[in-house]
């Protein structure tokens, strides 16, 4: 991730230009939210390709200029309302940004990318296995049909002994089986430029009012579950657990995202207060900042209370229909904060402005934090990057840290040659996510606790 995956595909459809093999078009099929940046890349590298946009309202005015032109552009949400047009045409490459989109082998944008007719096929990804193998075997599915089987083949041969058997055997086997069809580039290869990477761990303390509305929210919700997977068995109580879960880290963010009648009487945010005490000593300081949580909701709060501290910041979520102004406000120094949504930001953005990071909120998937971050620790980066990651202590937030750590060993153990054990998931993990917090220990209680770890491999 940040390490130039836009610049080589677009150097390499030039070099085929070059070589005169170019004689059909290259399709690039990328996320809404990264068509500005590849237009510009494009502009800015490689100004001798024709590259055609294909996206927003007007873009069925241009269909009749398609064979004019050598490069195309077009989003995954578009495909299924242009399959007529795109299905017209024969491609030397059609190539696939942030792939991990089409995982889901089933929907329509995946289904139309396998109709369409070309020579060669890439994936472009910097999280190619995120939660599990599945993920792995879609892209597969679309770059090599049939080399690993069908879906139902590969749960029973790969999947399953791995996942839940801790079958390392087959691990290997299926990493050796993939690694010729993959080029990782990772940064202590290719960027030993880049300056170290520091992840700050700020843990709170949850008290008072706030502490009580996790503690009833958690009983309830923990009750709810043990019935719901009596009831029905774990694999059909998912939705059930999820959004058991989802009131519990609202808690933690900040007890107005719970749509309960007892959150409507507690004033206090811990983390919220803690986050307006780092942010002016951190502007102070010099550095830019970035501020990644999931919940947009959130984010308002948090501009809310960036407005009355008169603290200057700029936002980007789902619903920025101008994403440039925010993004070069930002990048010129207009403003030292820029809060982003971890779905609309997380991918696509160069952000070297910014030496600082701050995840209000952790995610169970760590590929996806890590992309976040990458928008400032990549090609371009000439400052320390500093990582904070704010988390409740004891609360589903540190359990959702320590699922990450398994999720991360399950994509290493198959992108790369390491040999160490893979990793199980049953419904135990789940019912550790309800535990309690701990007693809080007198000489800890009054202050944030902060774990530093310093990435000096630079990965």
């Amino acid at each position: 991730m940040g390490l130039g995956k836009t610049i080589q595909t677009l150097a390499h459809v030039l070099a085929e230009k070059e070589a005169c093999r170019l004689d059909r078009l290259a399709l690039i099929v990328v996320p809404t939210t990264l068509v500005h940046n590849w237009r510009e890349e494009a502009r800015r590298f490689v100004p001798n390709l024709k590259v055609l946009d294909l996206n927003g309202p007007q873009r069925k005015d241009r269909f009749n200029q398609i064979k004019e032109h050598e490069l195309i552009l077009t989003t995954y949400a578009l495909l299924w309302r242009d399959q007529e047009i795109l299905l017209e045409h024969d491609y030397h490459l059609l190539i696939l940004d942030e792939a991990q989109y089409v995982k889901n082998a089933t929907t329509r944008a995946a289904a139309i990318i396998r109709e369409l007719r070309t020579r060669h096929r890439l994936c472009l990804t910097g999280t190619p296995l995120e939660n599990h193998l599945g993920e792995l075997w879609a892209q597969f599915d679309f770059l090599l049909p049939g080399f690993l089987g069908s879906q139902k083949d590969f749960t029973k041969r790969w999947r399953t002994p791995i996942e839940k058997g801790g079958d390392t055997v087959r691990r290997d086997l299926l990493a050796r089986r993939i690694r010729p069809f993959m080029l990782r580039r990772r940064k202590d290869e290719v960027a030993k430029e880049l300056p170290p990477k520091t992840t700050i761990v700020r843990t709170i303390h949850l008290e008072g009012s706030q502490r009580d509305l996790y503690e009833t929210v958690r009983a309830a919700m923990q009750e709810k579950v043990r019935a719901a997977v009596a009831a029905q068995g774990f694999a059909r109580s998912h939705i059930i657990v999820l959004d058991a879960l989802l009131k519990l880290r609202q808690v933690c963010c900040d007890p107005r995202l719970v749509k309960l009648e007892k959150a409507k009487k507690v004033k206090e945010s811990a983390k919220l207060n803690l986050l307006l005490e780092m942010l002016p000593e951190l502007i102070d300081e010099g550095h830019r900042v970035l501020l990644f949580s999931q919940f947009t909701g959130m984010l308002s709060l948090i501009v809310t209370a960036l407005k009355k501290a008169a603290i200057p910041h700029v936002i980007l979520t789902g619903d920025t229909t101008d994403r440039i102004t925010p993004i070069t406000h930002f990048q010129q120094g207009k403003v030292p904060l820029f809060l982003i949504s971890l779905k609309a930001g997380g991918v696509g953005l160069n952000l070297t402005a910014a030496d600082t990071v701050i995840h209000y909120d952790p995610w169970w998937n760590p590929a996806v934090e890590n992309q976040a971050t990458d928008r400032t620790h990549r090609l371009g980066q000439d400052k320390p990057v500093f990582v904070y990651k704010l988390i409740v202590a004891g609360s589903i937030e540190e359990k959702i840290v320590a699922l990450q750590e398994k999720k991360a060993l399950l994509a290493k153990n198959i992108l790369s040659e390491d040999t160490a054990d893979t990793v199980k998931f049953s419904a135990a993990d789940i019912e550790a996510l309800f535990e309690p917090i701990p007693s809080v220990l007198p000489d800890t209680k009054d202050a944030p606790r902060t774990r530093i770890r310093t990435s000096n491999s630079r990965l």
